[in-house]
């Protein structure tokens, strides 16, 4: 049930994050679950219908969005979750690889690295018992990434659903393949998304970790979780104004994303998924669930935050489109400056009339 992932990158450098990420792979390795019980037969079966399933997806997605004309289609990664955790990895250190960071001490960088690979991995292994499927811009094909389907956790999500595992594996596939084409099929996507990660990389203020921040950050999880809007992750509890800018540009853009592959998995109807509706449903409430200690992970892992990126994303995003048809929308790609705001994911009229009055 795995295709082979690229290893994670060396131990670190003078360059990008103080982050030993081949102890953040092995520790991923180390500590991920094993996936649900299936047989030889079953497991083999699921990887064959996944990789099917995702060149059909693909298709679906370039009809109902107008992107990705002409460009090749593009096999999909079907993995196991030690597969993916290693891939997670090797793509977040890829993604910093460049980064430019005040510059430390030798031995302080070397143990701030090895902490900092514990963590991570730590924080991969609890994500790869749950992310059914990714898409990585900077993995794999050089111009068309790499798209990861996680076959146990595919499985197992289904199995809990209750839903029937064709239409379950189809409708995940749309989700994966709308972002690979966002990528793919939105020339300049790649390299603002990079660039906008290195930007918030570069602000960072050393100090907004201190520990004498603790009781603070903890006050505030507590105030943010009893609050209206819900949690929001660790990363935004205490940040400059000029981290919040970069913030803000990433999560309007991570929010538009998520939304649109929402809305696209949604959109295809019961004659791609006939069971989509119920999917749909089954899904929100499971989204919303876990015990005490899953819901506590979620909120400082920003997980929780995540989930709410796709409502208010996939909400723009079908105001937008039946307002002005997924042609009229597709100016959300024209460049970085038609892009919407933070403000104007939750007010997509304002968005419209600054760039398609």
């Amino acid at each position: 049930m795995t295709d082979s992932a690229q290893p994670a990158s060396s131990p670190p450098g003078e360059r990008g994050l103080p982050v030993d990420w081949d102890l953040a792979s092995r520790t991923a390795g180390r500590l991920v679950q094993p996936g649900p019980d299936a047989t030889p037969g079953e497991a083999a079966e699921l990887v064959r219908r996944l990789r099917a399933d995702a060149a059909v997806a693909e298709r679906h997605v370039r009809e109902i969005t107008g992107l990705g004309y002409g460009l090749p289609l593009l096999p999909a990664d079907v993995v196991d979750r030690k597969a993916w955790a290693a891939a997670a990895v090797s793509g977040m250190a890829a993604l910093t690889a460049g980064a430019e960071l005040p510059a430390v001490s030798r031995v302080t960088r070397s143990v701030t690295a090895r902490t900092a690979g514990l963590q991570i991995g730590s924080v991969v292994a609890y994500l790869g018992g749950r992310v059914l499927g990714q898409y990585d811009p900077f993995g794999g094909d050089p111009q068309g990434g790499r798209l990861l389907l996680v076959a146990p956790n595919i499985m197992a999500a289904q199995r809990a659903l209750d839903v029937p595992a064709e239409d379950f594996q189809m409708w995940v596939c749309l989700h994966e393949c709308t972002h690979r084409l966002q990528f793919t099929g939105v020339p300049w996507l790649r390299e603002y998304f990079a660039a906008q990660v290195a930007e918030l990389l570069a602000v960072m203020d050393a100090s907004s970790g201190s520990l004498t921040k603790v009781p603070d950050m903890v006050r505030e999880l507590r105030r943010r979780a009893k609050a209206a809007d819900g949690p929001l992750g660790l990363v935004e509890l205490f940040q400059s104004a000029e981290q919040k800018v970069v913030l803000d540009r990433l999560v309007a853009l991570s929010t538009l994303l998520e939304g649109h592959a929402d809305h696209v998995m949604d959109a295809v109807g019961p004659t791609v998924v006939p069971s989509v509706a119920t999917i749909r449903d089954r899904f929100s409430e499971r989204r919303k669930g876990g015990g005490v200690l899953d819901r506590a992970l979620r909120t400082l892992l920003g997980v929780e935050a995540k989930v709410r990126q796709y409502a208010e994303g996939a909400a723009f995003t079908g105001a937008v489109v039946d307002a002005v048809g997924m042609a009229g929308f597709n100016a959300v790609w024209t460049s970085p400056e038609t892009l919407p705001t933070r403000a104007e994911i939750a007010d997509p009229t304002g968005w419209l009339r600054r760039v398609a009055p």
